[in-house]
């Protein structure tokens, strides 16, 4: 027994000694609950709205009252001109639109009915769904508040409109998160694995002692799944379209343009990791895992960021599939042209400049 005791005396000693085992204890459990139960949720708040205000009476000026202490949304402005409110959904300023009509008030009160207009941002149809329900809660709310004083049954009319993806296809949401993740995923796990796979059979040494430029051999390596990653984005698009009746608005050359520029910013980081690691299972641990979780946490197609706290919202700008993802939406689903995502696509431009320098100069280091 006291063999057995100090057996296990020594094992404490050396989990405890151990940090990654702490933080598989520890550290795991703490995570999976701080996002899973506060962070990563499907309810949503603080949502992007505008209240168009055309009857400025005193019923619309209840229902606007009562949107704006509802925490689910966060009215901007008050009144919009319709080119202003197409631009604002297209640009992605806003979620969601009441429209109001003039002569709101006096329709409910002498005709004992009167209609409003909701309008979605249906790119996104499960956000949609859910602030359209909101929405409608809200006004439910004031309409039985109304029926409480009136004896007669007065009915407000919401007429529901859901722009960019009338049908509600959830294809819109989640085929650009597949492609964003499929890109991301392959092409820094090939990248990576293969470059390390060349380091441990020793022909990366042979390689580099050939008369090409050692830049050049690390570029060629990239090379073939940069046309491989061009054709899966190709089949995903072709099945999207094809197979799952997405609707595809925007212009063929831009998206693949946009999406080489991905590519190669997930290439980059392929290089990073195969220069910072000497084994292949240590280089496909960090590229799934490391790749895997952020892109389906922080890209937007699983959970709202809007929803996740400041500190996982500024996580979520150093993830290059969070900008991708924005672009094929704008361009696939909105049909926008380049003036609407040059933002997104500066960003991707400079993330990819970055990568590219510091593994070239990590590769270099080693070299030396």
């Amino acid at each position: 027994m006291k063999q057995f005791t100090s057996f296990v005396r020594k094992e404490f000693y050396h989990v405890f000694r151990d940090p990654k085992s702490l933080l598989i204890l520890f550290g795991m459990p703490i995570t999976l609950i701080v996002l899973f139960g506060f962070a990563l949720t499907n309810e949503i708040k603080n949502a992007r709205i505008v209240v168009c205000d055309y009857a400025r009476d005193a019923a619309s000026q209840q229902i606007i009252s009562r949107l704006s202490v509802s925490n689910n949304f966060s009215i901007h402005q008050s009144i919009m001109s319709h080119e202003e409110l197409e631009s604002s959904f297209k640009s992605g300023n806003i979620q969601l639109a009441i429209v109001i009509p003039a002569h709101f008030n006096d329709d409910l009160l002498h005709l004992k009915h009167a209609q409003l207009q909701i309008i979605a941002d249906a790119s996104d149809p499960n956000t949609a769904t859910t602030l359209t329900s909101y929405a409608q809660s809200v006004i439910n709310s004031y309409q039985q508040e109304l029926r409480s004083y009136h004896k007669s049954g007065l009915q407000i009319i919401p007429e529901i409109r859901m722009l960019y993806n009338p049908e509600l296809k959830g294809a819109t949401n989640f085929v650009p998160g597949v492609m964003a993740l499929v890109l991301l995923l392959v092409c820094v796990l090939m990248t990576s694995v293969s470059i390390v796979r060349e380091k441990e059979l020793g022909t990366m040494e042979v390689l580099l002692v050939s008369p090409f430029n050692p830049m050049m051999v690390i570029i060629a390596k990239a090379v073939p799944y940069f046309v491989l990653s061009l054709l899966n984005l190709a089949l995903i698009v072709l099945l999207s379209v094809g197979l799952l009746s997405m609707p595809f608005q925007g212009s063929v050359l831009l998206l693949f343009t946009v999406s080489s520029l991905f590519i190669i910013t997930a290439l980059s980081l392929g290089l990073l990791i195969s220069n910072s690691t000497a084994s292949q299972q240590t280089a496909m641990l960090i590229s799934l895992m490391g790749m895997l979780i952020p892109t389906m946490m922080f890209t937007g197609f699983l959970f709202p960021l809007e929803n996740m706290p400041v500190a996982l919202q500024v996580i979520a700008n150093a993830v290059p599939s969070k900008w991708y993802y924005s672009i094929v939406k704008s361009i696939m689903i909105k049909g926008l042209g380049f003036s609407a995502i040059w933002k997104e696509t500066l960003i991707l431009l400079g993330m990819t400049i970055f990568l590219l320098t510091i593994s070239f100069k990590k590769f270099k280091t080693r070299l030396a």
